[in-house]
């Protein structure tokens, strides 16, 4: 009997530890709403030229584990992504999820609207491949809005 329950003790204790590990490797909704704040925060003070450089290399201070930080102005136009620079230049505008949600035109609105908030919508997993249910913490600042999303894993 004691046995069996120090093997179910120490089962435990691994998966806990394992569990608390797992965590660890994502961002969390704080920590995303942290980094865009930090972001603007750099912006106001060092200008957007030097921040968007930094917010674009993939070395950066702007990209933590699955946490990343995307700019667009007021039109949609990206103009720094720190996961695929590839969207630099371009008018996602039209940009939809998987379900037709035009979410690149919901965070003009809440930027437009609020300054600030979250926003639901499905995007593909870099990691999994899979379309993944994810929210994104905005904020506007001037014609600009910047902002950091997380999975909803």
């Amino acid at each position: 009997m004691k046995k069996i329950f120090a093997t179910v003790l120490v089962s435990f204790f691994l998966f806990a530890a394992g569990s608390i590990t797992w965590a660890g490797e994502f961002g969390t909704a704080a920590e995303a709403e942290a980094l865009v704040k930090k972001a603007v925060t750099q912006i106001k003070a060092d200008g957007k030229e030097k921040v968007f450089a930094e917010i674009n290399n993939p070395k950066g201070k702007y990209i933590d584990r699955d946490l990343y930080i995307f700019v667009y102005d007021l039109k949609g136009v990206c103009v720094a992504h720190g996961f695929n620079q590839k969207m630099i230049g371009k008018d996602l505008s039209g940009m939809k999820d998987k379900d037709g949600k035009s979410y690149v035109k919901e965070r003009i609105e809440i930027a437009q609207t609020k300054g600030k908030g979250w926003q639901d919508y499905k995007f593909t997993d870099p990691l999994s491949k899979k379309i993944e249910q994810k929210s994104a913490y905005i904020e506007r600042l001037d014609d600009l809005i910047v902002g950091c999303g997380i999975y909803k894993r």
